[in-house]
């Protein structure tokens, strides 16, 4: 599905996919629902949750609000340079080791939360990435997947959104890399996205080592 680049917020209106759940009554092709399925193999969905996905933790986690969207949403809308099918994406933030690149890349690292953004509108994927980001930086996840489907031409609408991801994602401070995910995560329509460490699990690996030393 084409995109036109002069106006590339400019989508129609389109209904989330969830978890192979077509209950908004959109038609799914099998080229999206097989992805989909493939990214979501090991991932349990969290319920009362349409768009994001928490595999179930050992405490309980606050769902994202719906005036989490409303917060100010940094990310940009400027024009888009499109980033060629050919080209992976693939980031890592400077002073990263090199091992957690190619952890990641292996798909070494449990994946915490997913992310659907098929056939979503490029706006509507901009206030889902942010709202799900902050959401993971809250409930101190590291390990994110994100599901953004697979286009045959540059311009095609999945990639475009891809596009959009690249520039994104580096916009996040919580952001230390992503790459794209195994085949059996999506394989080129989804990337995996590694977090920052939080404060608070910083302060609690420092605890465990002064416990040990002692």
């Amino acid at each position: 599905m084409a995109l036109r680049p002069a106006d590339p917020l400019s989508r129609g209106k389109c209904e989330v996919i969830v978890a192979a759940d077509n209950a908004g009554g959109l038609t799914v092709n099998l080229d999206d629902k097989s992805l989909f399925l493939d990214a979501m193999e090991d991932v349990k969905p969290l319920k009362n949750c349409a768009d994001s996905q928490w595999i179930k933790p050992q405490k309980e986690h606050i769902v994202a609000k719906p005036d989490l969207l409303q917060l100010d949403n940094f990310l940009t809308t400027d024009f888009l340079e499109i980033v060629p099918l050919g080209t992976q994406l693939e980031y890592k933030r400077e002073g990263l080791q090199n091992g957690v690149l190619d952890k990641l890349r292996q798909g070494k690292y449990s994946q915490q939360a997913s992310l659907n953004l098929l056939r979503q509108p490029v706006e509507r994927c901009r206030q889902l990435l942010f709202a799900y980001i902050m959401q993971a930086k809250q409930d101190g996840l590291r390990n994110l997947l994100i599901v953004h489907g697979k286009g045959r031409e540059d311009k095609s609408h999945p990639n475009v959104v891809r596009s959009f991801l690249a520039r994104w994602l580096v916009e996040f401070d919580e952001v230390q890399a992503f790459c794209v995910a195994m085949p059996h995560h999506g394989g080129s329509g989804a990337c995996y996205v590694a977090l920052k460490k939080s404060e608070q699990a910083k302060l609690e690996t420092w605890e465990k080592h002064a416990k040990r030393s002692r």
